[in-house]
């Protein structure tokens, strides 16, 4: 079985590229991340045809999460317990938005679902803009619920295989960050808070792709030739609960999806699972149309 996470600002732009990929590549599961879009916006039927169903979350033209996967989705949550807010409501989407207890309102930032028995999300974490910048309180505030609601579901079940995938926003080791314009004391991204946080996960989690790949990066900013000069970061992960690192065989960094035509930013991050060792249920007698 194959997972991967991809942020593919803009799934409109990009939606025929994203698909072909997964058909190349037999993507079971795809996380997806900047969607910006609203669910009625999405490209549902070029995923439909190539035999994937999606589950989407999206309030306009800003953020956005997204799963498309081959096997049935169940248990969508399109929040985690305790998810701040930020800014203002989304005019005509208040009564999906919801609020976090800060009384300020969710972003279309996380989606869990369940497929099989692994329980899978798809996360753009807050950017940060600035360590002044209140967005930068805000992520961490973010990140600090994550984690909390992280060591809630293991507490409650040891052997769940969960991931948390997607782009966090966070280039936790001095090797994943070869962009000039992000420096340690003066930039997010890099910050020991940031990074502080990041590892506080991985008491938890484990990064299940950088044993198996330890160089590379997942974004490259589209100015100032970053892409050929090699001057990326690697800010987009899978962590997986110890049941679900225990499963996975493979892993690679996609660094060829950021060439060609009308590239996303960002390239997909890829494992791959033996369901063998979930002992889990996978419906692989799926007779819905496949586009090749």
């Amino acid at each position: 079985m194959r997972i991967a996470t991809w942020n593919v600002n803009s799934i409109r732009t990009r939606f025929g590229r994203v698909v072909d990929w997964l058909v190349r590549e037999d993507i079971d599961v795809l996380a997806m991340q900047e969607i910006k879009c609203r669910p009625e916006q999405f490209p549902i039927a070029a995923f439909e045809q190539a035999g994937y169903s999606v589950e989407i979350h999206g309030l306009n033209q800003w953020n956005g999460v997204a799963i498309a996967s081959r096997h049935e989705m169940t248990d969508v949550a399109r929040e985690f317990d305790g998810m701040p807010g930020f800014g203002k409501p989304v005019k005509g989407q208040e009564a999906v938005q919801g609020f976090g207890p800060n009384e300020l309102p969710h972003e279309a930032r996380a989606l869990g679902v369940t497929v099989g028995d692994l329980r899978l999300w798809s996360l753009y974490v807050p950017n940060g803009r600035s360590l002044d910048d209140p967005h930068f309180a805000y992520k961490l505030a973010w990140l600090e619920a994550l984690r909390e609601d992280t060591r809630a579901w293991l507490d409650e079940d040891p052997q769940l295989p969960l991931a948390l995938m997607g782009d966090w926003n966070i280039a936790p080791l001095e090797t994943d960050m070869a962009d000039p314009s992000f420096r340690p004391g003066a930039s997010t991204h890099v910050s020991p808070e940031e990074r502080s946080m990041f590892a506080s996960f991985e008491t938890l989690l484990t990064d299940v792709v950088r044993p198996i790949v330890p160089e590379g990066y997942t974004f490259w900013d589209y100015q100032a030739g970053k892409f050929p000069k090699n001057q990326g970061m690697r800010i987009d992960f899978i962590l997986g609960s110890p049941a679900f690192a225990d499963a996975v065989t493979g892993a690679s960094i996609e660094r060829d999806e950021r060439k060609g035509d009308a590239p996303s930013d960002h390239v997909p991050v890829v494992c791959d699972i033996d369901v063998d060792l979930l002992g889990g249920t996978f419906d692989d007698d799926d007779d819905r149309p496949m586009v090749f």
